[in-house]
């Protein structure tokens, strides 16, 4: 068995999910963070597995013509970005590619109606909010792939006042320990950080729901955003979330005709959906990163709400969740969002319908 040397010359093939470049050498998968498909590199292997390989970039043969410099002095230290050295127009393409990608790989769907990923209008200093860490006088993030904190004084993708209220910030004495720096004062709950693009997907959603129905039920609703939007398109409304402050917030505002439960949506969502006309309802999923469980997917399809409207942060865990409510529902579209501009996450919506 021959073993890759130290440093190996390759060439990236494609941009993964996670923001890693892929590579291959002696029959393996290498993995490269900072590079682009198309480039040759040469990289110095730091992990190597029993299918696959880890490396570290060490020089640009080769370059990608989407190459640009990064802003940031802090790219590749801090573990926040992973797309600063990529062209804007180029990241929307390697992330519109990935959602595709993995929901064919990993939820085995034949055919993904993909629409065009919506891009953000600032792709620098969108963040409206930011954690930090303090240790031993140090504050800032974590490094890529190591529990060391990088000093950060100024944070090219947060907001210009979210970097004010870290120049404050710095100048107190504050114990060590993670604390969030953000534009408004916020509560104890999940909101969106780019408002921009939280707007167009709220208006995303809005396209997608049909104009016939009678109850809206927003599962993991947090405060209450896709509810609240779209209250007025529906004779009823019901929010779900685990986050008791999240739902208080979302009952302060509420309309006559809207309920937020405040528990786990396992439990909640049968008694909602078993007195719906599940014919007129409209199921919106918005779940953390672990997507939804199996329990959620079962009581989905033995009831069959009309039309299902699923918006993820993970691709990987929505191509697992479609590969089991695709059994049961036509995947109608799946459009992206470019939420988080020079970092690898994503935001897609998804719209099923039975």
């Amino acid at each position: 068995m021959s073993h890759a040397p130290a440093t190996i010359e390759v060439a990236v093939e494609d941009v993964a999910f996670g923001g890693n470049g892929v590579a291959r050498h002696e029959g393996k998968a290498v993995f490269i963070p900072f590079v682009i498909d198309g480039e040759k590199v040469t990289a110095r292997i730091v992990h190597q597995k029993k299918r696959f390989a880890e490396a570290a970039l060490e020089d640009v043969i080769i370059a990608s013509p989407h190459r640009v410099e990064p802003p940031c002095p802090y790219f590749q230290t801090c573990g926040g970005c992973s797309y600063q050295h990529i062209a804007y127009g180029r990241q929307l393409e390697i992330k519109s590619r990935q959602v595709e990608q993995t929901l064919r790989r990993v939820g085995k769907l034949a055919h993904v109606p993909m629409q065009a990923i919506i891009p953000s209008p600032d792709i620098y200093h969108y963040r409206n909010r930011i954690r930090v860490h303090i240790e031993e006088g140090r504050v800032g993030f974590y490094a890529r792939d190591a529990h060391e904190l990088i000093d950060i004084e100024s944070c090219a993708i947060a907001s210009p006042e979210v970097n004010e209220a870290l120049r404050a910030f710095r100048s107190r004495a504050v114990f060590d320990g993670d604390y969030t720096l953000s534009e408004n004062a916020g509560g104890r709950f999940f909101e969106q950080t780019n408002d921009t693009v939280a707007r167009e997907m709220l208006a995303v959603v809005e396209r997608l729901v049909k104009r016939d129905q009678s109850l809206l039920v927003d599962a993991y609703c947090g405060s209450g955003l896709f509810a609240r939007h779209l209250a007025g398109m529906f004779e009823n409304v019901v929010g779900i979330e685990e986050n008791v402050h999240a739902v208080d917030q979302a009952r302060r505002t509420a309309l006559p005709h809207e309920k937020y439960f405040a528990g786990d949506v396992e439990m909640h969502l049968p008694e909602v959906l078993a007195t719906a006309d599940c014919g007129r309802t409209t199921l919106i999923l918005d779940p953390p990163a672990i997507g939804i469980t199996p329990r959620v997917g079962d009581l989905i399809m033995a009831s069959m709400p009309a039309e299902v409207i699923y918006v993820s942060c993970n691709p990987a865990t929505l191509a697992r969740d479609l590969g089991q409510l695709c059994r049961a529902y036509q995947l109608i579209s799946v459009t992206p969002l470019d939420m988080f501009p020079q970092t690898a996450e994503i935001e897609v919506v998804a719209h099923l319908r039975a």
